[in-house]
């Protein structure tokens, strides 16, 4: 199964953290070693992780302050992962207001890669989690309906930022706004 397709049976899962649950309302695939705007396209001790085992956690910073989750989705050696950028809570809302901020309005307090982890309670230490096993952090069953799934290019990509590798639960409140990279190549 393809990178993509994984991100698009993402939506609508509950991702569970620490008290809180969070139905995913958008992602972002990135391709591993064949996609120059993922971080394992050259393999460094931060991106291991995603040449390991598929359904693993790859928790790392961004602007060395926010916390962001990826889930790994494999082949091993391709490293592929989908980022969460968005999601709705579902339960635990008032730990995550408590997390994010008490005057963060509902659909916001999951909308944007930072603000998933920190209502989630995400951080390095949930680096390398088996979403599938169980524990305080996990990935529940797939949804039994399908949702409208828009597409378009990614957020705040300098590399193949034209990639059509964002998807998100057409219409729905938590789905950040497209932001282009000020790096990125024209076309």
């Amino acid at each position: 199964m393809e990178v993509t397709d994984h991100a698009r049976r993402l939506l609508g899962r509950i991702l569970h953290g620490h008290g809180v649950s969070a139905r995913i309302t958008e992602v972002e695939a990135y391709g591993g070693v064949n996609d120059p705007a993922s971080h394992a396209f050259t393999r460094t001790p931060r991106s291991e992780i995603m040449f390991g085992a598929p359904w693993r956690l790859y928790v790392y910073r961004s602007y060395g302050m926010h916390f962001c989750a990826n889930i790994v989705t494999g082949p091993t050696e391709t490293a592929s992962a989908v980022l969460i950028r968005a999601g709705e809570i579902v339960d635990g809302v008032e730990l995550a207001r408590r997390r994010r901020g008490e005057l963060v309005k509902d659909s916001s307090l999951a909308r944007g890669p930072g603000n998933v982890a920190k209502a989630l309670g995400l951080t390095l230490e949930d680096l390398g989690t088996d979403l599938l096993g169980g524990a305080s952090v996990r990935l529940g069953p797939a949804p039994t309906t399908t949702p409208d799934i828009s597409e378009g290019p990614r957020v705040g990509v300098s590399k193949a930022a034209d990639v059509p590798w964002r998807f998100w639960i057409t219409g729905d409140p938590t789905v950040s706004a497209y932001r282009r990279s000020p790096r990125a190549s024209v076309g």
